[in-house]
């Protein structure tokens, strides 16, 4: 599914209006309409009392959209209008004027004291106060309101978007409206889907509001939910090395599990071969327990680390495999960040770079530009403020941007790890990823995440989609360890031994968790 900027969908709005001529209070109405058929599904209405907030704008026209078809049903809604009647324009002043011909109740509110017995009362609060449009903090009586609709006990339906919450960034302009539900229009916003935002909306529905798919599915939108792709079938003549062969460059003598779990979970996601090039003293630790790992035993520096002095012989081993991982656990020696550098920059197959081997090609990103082959970097926060030199604070809080603007500056698919992963390519397209849950914010996490695209490319998907069918079913796996352990505690291990489950699940149910958005979005 789609996902928009703020002024995407504005401009989406006018198209449809100009190019398609669906009046603007057509749209209106069918937003007004999604709400109310969400509201009828979700809670009883007839009898109960509702108050609707409704601010100055197309927001609060859409609330008294609401508002009157509450009242057609036998609810019992008073429109709460926090803004001045006068600013109403358009489609707003048009239903403004009929749910005050209907004599719906309407009650101007000056300060919170004059809403509080409204909404402490009410069953259902509708949140239509600012939309998307919110670009300052939240203040004066607004604020004050939003705080005690966050205080009843009563079911919050936002419209579009919680009243507070950034549309671009899902960033609180200080205060926001805690949602128990949360119908967006047109489509879903980034403010809708990134945190903290997203924490804020409930669950959360879309509507395209009779837009036309070209409106709401054209290649000029380049942000969309990370939905998942069909897993080839594997060929009944299939063998070990044609379903991918890959070298993982990884470990030292402090970090033993690094390297273990990216190369199992290459096994573990459907890969044929997998090579681990580990200081030699390192191979045996591993070996006890990673049977099924092809060791490549590499020379030593005095730290014990991969020394510079396996490079050439690295290079010539690489032209054996179809893909290659460097960076988990190969620590900080300077000889060995040197040598991944040099690598980085020599190699020239397709290469996700993660870890330490961030931190190496973060110190000269200049090694980036020698590539050739697809580059994949897969940092946390902490390492993309390490690549991009912008505080981690600035990286929260504009998320999609930023990764835009790396994966374009370094030729490079990022992978943005954390809540609702990003991926963006050199095109500026980004993937919001739905999988995942906080319990796989666990130590070894991301080295499975890496084996596991690298087997996403040796089933035959192009880099690109590789890179996205790893991230979503490496979350997968990590839903379903938590569905049967619990998220806390849950570790890397967990996440790995669930790959195959994660396969199975997306083979027998893939059209449901394609239609549905993973869950995390219901389409009405």
């Amino acid at each position: 599914m789609k996902v928009s900027w703020v002024e995407e969908m504005r401009q989406m709005d006018r198209r449809a209006i100009e190019q398609y001529g669906i009046m603007e209070e057509l749209l209106m109405e069918h937003a007004g309409h999604a709400a109310f058929t969400v509201m009828q599904q979700t809670i009883v209405l007839a009898g109960s009392h509702v108050a609707i907030c409704c601010g100055g704008g197309n927001n609060g026209g859409d609330g008294l959209v609401v508002a009157r078809k509450l009242h057609s049903f036998g609810a019992a809604p008073i429109v709460l209008m926090l803004g001045s009647r006068d600013k109403f324009q358009g489609a707003a002043k048009l239903n403004l004027n009929i749910i005050e011909k209907i004599g719906l109740s309407i009650v101007d509110i000056a300060d919170v004291t004059e809403a509080q017995p409204y909404l402490q009362s009410a069953d259902i609060i509708v949140d239509a106060i600012f939309g998307t449009g919110l670009d300052r903090e939240v203040g004066g009586k607004y604020r004050d309101i939003i705080e005690l609709i966050n205080q009843t006990a009563a079911t919050v339906y936002s419209l579009d978007i919680p009243s507070g919450i950034h549309g671009d960034t899902g960033q609180v302009m200080g205060i926001a409206v805690d949602a128990d539900y949360t119908i967006t229009f047109g489509g879903p916003k980034l403010g809708n889907l990134e945190y903290p935002g997203f924490a804020h909306g409930g669950q959360l529905f879309a509507t395209h509001i009779s837009f036309p798919t070209e409106v709401t599915a054209g290649d000029a939108l380049k942000i969309a939910t990370n939905d998942p792709l069909q897993i080839p079938e594997r060929q009944p003549d299939a063998h070990k090395g044609s379903v991918g062969k890959a070298l993982f460059i990884a470990g030292s003598a402090n970090y033993y599990g690094a390297p273990y779990f990216a190369a199992m979970s290459f096994l573990k996601a459907g890969g044929g071969l997998s090579f681990l090039a580990t200081p030699e003293l390192v191979a045996p630790q591993i070996a006890a327990q990673g049977h099924e790992i092809i060791f490549v035993p590499q020379k030593s520096t005095p730290g014990g680390s991969i020394s510079a002095a396996n490079k050439q012989a690295l290079l010539d081993f690489i032209e054996t495999v179809d893909f290659v991982v460097i960076g988990p656990g190969m620590s900080l020696n300077e000889e060995t960040q040197q040598l991944i550098r040099d690598l980085a920059a020599a190699i020239p197959k397709p290469l996700l770079i993660d870890g330490d081997g961030i931190t190496a090609v973060a110190a000269d990103i200049s090694c980036l530009k020698k590539r050739i082959a697809p580059t994949i970097l897969t940092p946390h926060p902490g390492e993309m403020s390490r690549l991009t030199g912008i505080p981690i604070a600035t990286i929260a809080a504009d998320r999609v941007k930023i990764v835009q603007q790396t994966a374009q500056q370094q030729n490079a698919i990022i992978v943005l790890k954390g809540a609702h992963t990003l991926i963006g390519l050199p095109d500026e397209r980004v993937f919001i990823n739905l999988s995942g849950n906080p319990g796989m914010a666990t130590a070894g996490s991301g080295d499975v995440l890496t084996g596991t695209i690298a087997a996403m490319s040796g089933l035959g998907f192009p880099v690109d989609a590789a890179v996205r069918m790893g991230v979503f079913v490496h979350g997968m796996a990590g839903d379903i360890a938590a569905d049967g352990l619990g998220e806390d505690g849950l570790v890397a291990g967990n996440i790995l031994n669930n790959l195959p489950m994660a396969f199975q699940q997306l083979r027998d149910n893939f059209d449901n968790v394609y239609t549905d958005h993973y869950g995390k979005i219901v389409v009405i």
